[in-house]
């Protein structure tokens, strides 16, 4: 069986471990503990410090790992060591908080720095209807036309499933071909 890891990525409370629980064939490993700071504490009462960690069997033969990384700059050290070996990554980026675009740019060009592995955006909480089109949020982001950028609900398992597979028809898109 081939294993492939991904790395969920996004600022503070945009819906990474609500991600990889919707989808995984496991209990999650999650290294949550209680918010400290007080204005983290106005958004919600736990942040992952570590990582979030979930499975997902695509079929017989390939089994997807899923690390999600803490949201905020302070456990940026994370991020480095759970983007080692990932075949790709996916930023999720809340639609509903385009005051926090500017930190998820700086969270997109750390990666970037961090690895040449492809990813795509996934724009969450779609089904909230302050939530921004996906289009805009390339736009604002200035994301390339040749990444893509899909609607997300990160609560809902066939909408994270799409993210996924979209993920994977991405990083395939980029591989050499095999000569016969």
């Amino acid at each position: 069986m081939q294993i492939v890891k991904i790395v969920i990525t996004g600022i503070y409370a945009v819906g990474k471990s609500s991600f990889i629980r919707s989808i995984s064939e496991i209990e999650p490993v999650s290294t949550d503990y209680a918010v400290s700071l007080d204005e983290e504490k106005e958004i919600k009462e736990e942040t992952t410090v570590a990582l979030d960690f979930g499975t997902i069997a695509i079929n017989d033969n390939v089994t997807l790992y899923l690390f999600g990384t803490p949201g905020q700059e302070r456990f940026d050290f994370m991020w480095e060591h759970l983007a080692i070996g990932c075949l790709g990554y996916i930023v999720l980026v809340d639609s509903c908080r385009p005051g926090h675009f500017a930190e998820t740019r700086r969270l997109m060009d750390r990666f970037a720095e961090i690895t040449d592995a492809p990813f795509i955006i996934a724009a969450n909480k779609q089904d909230d209807p302050t939530a921004l089109p996906p289009f805009y949020i390339r736009r604002r982001l200035a994301i390339p036309s040749n990444i893509p950028v899909l609607p997300c609900v990160a609560q809902e398992r066939s909408s994270v499933k799409n993210v996924l597979l979209s993920l994977l028809k991405h990083i395939a898109a980029g591989m050499p071909e095999k000569a016969e």
